[in-house]
């Protein structure tokens, strides 16, 4: 491999991606409202003109950044779930993967649920927290369904809510046994939905 190879393959992220690698990391461990965009840029290393020329405002940063979590989520979820071999199993491993997340240091909760607590009604905020939850409910409804409740819809809007729960509960007590309770909590649930009209 030539000197030239060796740089071009080491070559430092675009002024765009320092700029979401910084806003990622501040905005979720501060808050979307309390950094700044002079923190934000200060933290990138790059020029403020980089800011408004990649993203145009604040807003675009901030949705970038919270697309780019949901994006992340989705993966991490949906590859958890890979590992499992049964729809009963796989539903439940949604919580399986909340508690491997929560029980990372750096976890600070929900990040979609921290930006929404301080933002105001009908911005940017909101619209993609929106779609980060509808596909929460559709992917919980998708599985319920497989797994074979009677009215997933129903299952899934329980599950949800014991989602919700269990990723505040496992952020305000510093620990993942919220999701591990939650687990159980769903199993019960899960067996309730699916049980024969007979039993």
């Amino acid at each position: 491999m030539s000197a030239a190879s060796r740089t071009a393959a080491v070559r430092k992220p675009s002024a765009r991606d320092r700029l979401l690698t910084a806003a990622d990391e501040l905005f979720y461990a501060e808050g979307v409202h309390t950094v700044g965009i002079d923190r934000v840029i200060e933290h990138a290393g790059v020029a403020k003109a980089s800011l408004y020329s990649s993203f145009g405002s604040k807003d675009g940063l901030i949705r970038a950044y919270l697309e780019g979590r949901h994006l992340r989520r989705r993966e991490r979820i949906l590859t958890g779930l890979e590992r499992y071999e049964t729809p009963r199993d796989r539903l439940l491993g949604v919580f399986d993967v909340l508690a491997e997340l929560a029980a990372a240091p750096s976890f600070r909760g929900c990040a979609f649920y921290n930006a929404s607590a301080e933002s105001p009604a009908g911005g940017v905020v909101e619209q993609v927290c929106d779609e980060n939850r509808a596909w929460t409910r559709s992917l919980f409804t998708e599985l319920a369904r497989d797994a074979g409740a009677h009215d997933p819809q129903a299952l899934a809007a329980q599950l949800v809510v014991l989602y919700d729960g269990s990723s505040v509960g496992a952020r305000m007590d510093r620990s993942a046994a919220a999701a591990v309770t939650s687990r159980a909590i769903a199993a019960a649930l899960l067996d309730a939905a699916t049980r024969t009209r007979a039993d």
